[in-house]
């Protein structure tokens, strides 16, 4: 009984802890990871960010179009499995368990997210500080207040950083 208490607690911990600086566990649905590739433009070859990785769904989409990709995951169960998930495409892919809000970001060519509205100002902030660019910052569901996204398809929204 007391090995179920301990689990229920961990598993609370590793998913609800992640809600004060990100956003819950939801996996992207495939038709949003089909917009939110077309709209990136991801080429082969390079590199696409993932701001909260989750299973590691997106991760393996972007492998699959030949392009690099490091995902961040504060959930360390959701980092295991997005790291198992992608382990075939290791010279594609880095999955990095940790806060990306604390990260030094590499050098990409996209940032792709599905983040909570209150946190998106704060994720534009860090995107204009972002010392590589240009950068598309690619967001399932959620917009940056006042500012207008360059493309948008199926609940998916491109901005450009120049």
């Amino acid at each position: 009984m007391i090995w179920l208490a301990l689990a229920v607690i961990i598993l609370l911990v590793c998913f609800a802890g992640v809600l004060l600086v990100g956003a819950p566990y939801l996996p992207t649905l495939k038709p949003q990871v089909r917009a939110a590739l077309e709209l990136a433009e991801l080429q082969p070859g390079q590199t696409l960010i993932e701001l909260g990785c989750g299973d590691g769904k997106v991760l393996l989409a972007a492998a699959h179009a030949g392009a690099h990709a490091v995902g961040y995951e504060l959930n360390p169960l959701l980092a295991l499995v997005a790291w198992l998930r992608t382990r075939r495409y290791h010279r594609q892919v880095r999955v990095v368990w940790g806060d990306f809000w604390r990260a030094d970001w590499p050098p990409a060519e996209v940032i792709f997210t599905f983040l909570l509205p209150r946190y998106m100002p704060k994720l534009h902030k860090k995107c204009m500080q972002y010392k590589y660019r240009p950068v598309k910052l690619v967001s399932f569901a959620f917009q940056i207040p006042g500012r207008r996204p360059a493309r948008t398809k199926q609940g998916v929204f491109r901005y450009d950083y120049h």
